[in-house]
């Protein structure tokens, strides 16, 4: 079972998001803010992280840098999903390795088929013969 980490400081997010990933078979550990994710990922590797940006204490931005200094080999995709959609949200998304930017609204579905093809592909990858 794939384990999922959402950072997200609204409450029912991280509910909805919960139950549906649970349902589609995800074991999932939930932060309220990118300090509390900080600390879970001191103590096991997420399969997948899913942030929002906007958060009190540590903002999904600050925790995909501090994450890519602290982690540099880390191999798990990150998926950042905002209504922020400026450039400058987008333009240091685009500067962290394995790192996907999702605008809001997104379907429960819809992230569910991102997860899933990213997922997919890095596993043809991790399986390809050498």
């Amino acid at each position: 079972m794939l384990n999922v980490l959402i950072v997200d400081d609204e409450a029912t997010v991280r509910r909805i998001l919960t139950l549906a990933l649970e349902r589609a078979g995800f074991s999932v550990t939930a932060a309220e803010n990118g300090e509390v994710a900080l600390a879970k990922l001191r103590t096991f590797t997420p399969d997948v992280m899913i942030t929002d940006i906007e958060m009190p204490r540590i903002n999904g931005r600050a925790l995909c840098a501090t994450i890519q200094k602290q982690y540099p080999q880390r191999s798990y995709p990150i998926f950042v999903v905002t209504s922020l959609t400026e450039r400058e949200h987008r333009d240091w998304a685009g500067s962290i390795p394995n790192l996907h930017f999702l605008e809001k609204p997104v379907s429960v579905r819809q992230l569910l088929s991102k997860l899933t093809d990213q997922i997919a592909s890095a596993t043809v990858v991790l399986e390809a013969p050498r």
